[in-house]
């Protein structure tokens, strides 16, 4: 039972990490009584991918992405990255998206793994066209570049968005959707970008169990706490953002 006034999409988080073994469900249980209705679980590799498909299939109201994040590259083969993206294609039924996958220059300053970052995310970004599926970005000062990559799509989502604002403006002139994450709660910048996103391409996430708003970790509940400031930033009622940003992930997501 609900105790919210109205019902918000986590769009992405990673409740299948370790960082919940020990109270997944009791996470799980906080976000739905606090009126996230819908949770969109992201992998990053072999692995997560697994787990987030097991999730899927455990709750109803948890939809899965699969991806292959730039920042496990450095210790993956090449055979790993094609089983990843085989893996992928074999249950793009089963998923309402491709990603987290792009680029991190943050995490990789040398030019070498930057360049297969870039060749990995074209054959992801290839995939996600093939699929007909969104392509869901990770972005860290790379966003203009990943933009580039991408802006041939039709289906796009800038997760946890950190860009530019001019950046941000190709993006949506694109029809591409900005997620917000609850970093908001505590970055000048990203409230910048909170007051520039159009509302009907606007996003909200937590990125559980990273950016938490609060002490410690993250999850999926805490959405509340950036659709709130969101809604204060665009001098919104907050069941207003709420009714956008779930009726926009409804939309890109096919939910």
């Amino acid at each position: 039972m609900s105790d919210a006034k109205y019902e918000v999409t986590d769009t992405h988080c990673h409740l299948d990490f370790k960082n919940f073994n020990k109270d997944r469900d009791e996470v799980i249980q906080r976000a739905l009584k606090a009126g996230v209705t819908t949770m969109i679980n992201s992998g990053i590799d072999l692995k997560t991918n697994r787990k987030t498909l097991e999730l899927a299939k455990k709750y109803n109201f948890i939809h899965a992405t699969l991806g292959l994040n730039p920042n496990g590259l450095g210790e993956m083969t090449d055979e790993e990255v094609t089983s990843t993206l085989d893996q992928i294609r074999s249950h793009a039924k089963e998923i309402v998206g491709v990603g987290e996958a792009g680029l991190d220059y943050y995490r990789c300053p040398d030019e070498k793994g930057r360049d297969r970052q870039r060749a990995v995310f074209r054959k992801v970004v290839d995939l996600s066209r093939e699929l007909d599926l969104p392509q869901v970005i990770h972005a860290r000062l790379a966003e203009d570049e990943a933009f580039d990559m991408v802006k041939d799509l039709n289906k796009v989502v800038f997760h946890c968005y950190s860009g530019t604002v001019g950046t941000m403006r190709d993006a949506v002139d694109r029809g591409f959707y900005i997620s917000l994450a609850t970093v908001v709660c505590k970055s000048a910048q990203h409230q910048v970008l909170a007051r520039q996103v159009p509302l009907e391409l606007l996003l909200v996430e937590t990125d559980s169990p990273f950016l938490s708003p609060k002490k410690g970790r993250n999850e999926p509940s805490y959405v509340m706490e950036a659709l709130k400031l969101i809604a204060r930033i665009k001098d919104l009622p907050p069941e207003d953002v709420a009714e956008a940003t779930t009726a926009n992930a409804k939309r890109i997501f096919y939910l």
